[in-house]
């Protein structure tokens, strides 16, 4: 071994010390973070209680009550934070418990009994009873009530028992697995209302000064130049479910579109929904928004008059399909709606506990589309050449051509023009006639005087999917089953789906639906639209997912906020920037 100087033994040794200095610094450092670890669970931001949120509204008050708002979207959202019903729903279809605690249905679901909670109060501090529900219900008993009148006469074969204070029952004529729909309508005070009428109600001072059991409870108006442009509320601090962390939900209410976009952008509101789909890439582009988007309940279809007696072919299953497969449905929805839609494969809604993901849509194949019309014997005149007069098909000395009538609205018009030159891509004629949405409905689909005809098909209001109206064979003449679909299979299925209250077994049902609609293809699903909701980026909690209706949007209210606390910090603050 060599020699080593003194000095280089010492150099050696001082390498060695620093080493374990080092060593030791890095377990001193360790053995810190490691303290601090189970900390770092608790910096995530805590909310609290505090701050104030504003939302545009397109539209103008009306009335605050639950029991007229059903064509007035503006009194819809602001009624789903004052009032609250015996159940909700969930995103997925799924009925809740609300003012009620629990409720038991009968074997036969012809019996729906309902105990309410013991901790429900009004705003003004009374308990929520059964008086409360008998009140609310008989309104749509009433001889003279002015809304709906199909929904007078269900009304009018239910009966409402009061068993005691908080236990009430409704007995129906025969089983409608449905029913709790009919129920999330918020219930109305009956020791401040009972003996008004329902025409009295009509223009009774409660619609201005409104007393509900819900997360929030009226303050006041907001009034400039002597008339009404918002709505203030305030968190109900007795609500039963979770006390809301905003104290003030405001809503403001603007003559359009633009004007709500504005106030977003300027800062006057925090948030707006429904945006127009022409209208998005402005909220896509500005940092400040978050964007939350959900399925709407809605459905575009095409229906065509499977006994139309001058279009016998719409009979034939091979016909549907090719029509089906010959219209670009992605299309549509990046074209018309700015990509804010998905393409139908189903007349139940997806994300609803009976929508069926396994079934695939028909793609977009013209190609195939031709060959099935060419199997169908439908014939190209011989040098005809695509987007000419002459390129339709013939059958002997019919010409494949029918009428599509639609509503005369610009997307409508949109949707139409893509599909007649889809058509007629394939050799298929179709003349568009415009129709405003009243004829399109007494002048065609009623008395089934028409050969096609693109629809909205608005389910807004309706979780439970029952198709049953749409597609049962019963109703082929005089309901709503406007196709004239007569299919045995598919009635049984919907007669036993909303006559059992087993969601298990009516998912069963419904998908076997489903299977048999997309093999029959009795009407032409196009899209289901989306909503878009653009927040400020402050108000965190938020979350949404498909809806039943636009106030849907707020279903999580209790949940959001703008004022947070972290562990080690002594007061709230706010939300950081991003």
């Amino acid at each position: 071994m060599p020699h080593q100087s003194s000095s280089t033994v010492v150099a050696i040794r001082n390498i060695r010390w620093q080493v374990l200095i080092a060593i030791g610094g890095l377990i001193l450092v360790a053995g810190l973070l490691l303290r601090q670890a189970p900390s770092q669970e608790t910096v995530a931001p805590q909310p609290v209680q505090g701050g104030a949120y504003s939302e545009a509204i397109v539209g103008s008050l009306m009335r605050l009550n639950p029991i007229f708002d059903k064509y007035n979207q503006a009194d819809r959202d602001i009624d789903r934070l004052i009032f609250s019903g015996l159940v909700r729903f969930d995103s997925r279809g799924m009925p809740i418990a609300d003012l009620a605690d629990r409720y038991a249905v009968s074997a036969d679901a012809t019996l729906y009994s309902f105990t309410l909670r013991n901790d429900a109060l009004w705003h003004d501090g009374n308990p929520v009873t059964s008086d409360d529900v008998i009140y609310t219900f008989s309104k749509f008993k009433d001889a003279d009530y002015p809304g709906p009148a199909d929904l007078h006469d269900f009304w009018h074969q239910i009966d409402i028992i009061k068993l005691d204070e908080h236990n009430v029952q409704f007995r129906l004529p025969e089983p409608f697995a449905p029913f709790l729909d009919f129920l999330t309508i918020g219930l109305l005070p009956d020791h401040l209302l009972r003996g008004v009428s329902i025409i009295d109600m009509v223009d009774h001072p409660f619609n201005l000064e409104p007393i509900g059991t819900g997360p929030y409870q009226f303050d006041r108006f907001l009034v400039k130049d002597g008339t009404i442009v918002g709505v203030s509320l305030t968190s109900f601090s007795d609500y039963y479910g979770q006390v809301p962390f905003l104290q003030r939900f405001e809503f403001h209410f603007y003559a359009n579109q633009n004007d709500a976009a504005d106030a977003l952008f300027s800062g006057d509101v925090q948030g707006l929904g429904g945006i127009d789909q022409k209208q998005l890439e402005p909220f896509l582009q500005d940092p400040t928004i978050n964007l939350y988007s959900a399925r709407l309940p809605e459905i575009e279809i095409v229906f065509l008059n499977l006994n139309n007696p001058e279009k016998t072919f719409l009979a034939e299953k091979e016909m549907r399909q090719a029509l089906l497969l010959a219209i670009n449905r992605q299309r549509i929805i990046n074209q018309v709606l700015s990509g804010q839609g998905m393409v139908a494969d189903s007349p139940i809604l997806p994300g609803t506990w009976a929508y069926s993901n396994s079934i695939n849509p028909l793609p977009f194949d013209p190609e195939q589309a031709a060959i099935m019309l060419d199997a169908l014997e439908w014939e190209l005149p011989v040098g005809a050449a695509p987007g000419t007069s002459e390129y339709i098909r013939l059958k002997e000395d019919e010409t494949l051509s029918f009428n599509l009538v639609y509503t005369d609205d610009p997307i409508q018009e949109r949707v139409a023009n893509i599909i007649k030159e889809n058509w007629a891509a394939i050799g298929v004629q179709v003349d568009l006639v415009a129709s405003d949405g009243d004829s399109l409905m007494t002048d065609y689909l009623e008395p089934r005087a028409y050969e096609a005809a693109l629809v909205n098909l608005d389910l807004t209001g309706y979780p439970d999917p029952d198709p049953y109206p749409f597609w049962h064979d019963a109703l082929v003449e005089t309901g709503q089953n406007y196709s004239g679909l007569a299919d045995r299979n598919i009635s049984i299925w919907l007669e036993q789906a909303r006559t059992t209250p087993d969601f298990g077994r009516r998912a069963k049902l419904y998908r076997s639906f489903q299977y048999r609609f997309h093999d029959q293809t009795p009407a032409l699903l196009l899209y289901t639209p989306v909503y878009s909701y653009a927040v400020n980026y402050l108000v965190q909690g938020i979350t949404i997912g498909p809806i039943y209706d636009p106030s849907d949007r707020l279903n999580n209210v209790t949940d959001w906020y703008l004022v947070a606390r972290r562990s080690n910090e002594a007061s709230p603050s706010q939300t950081p920037t991003p």
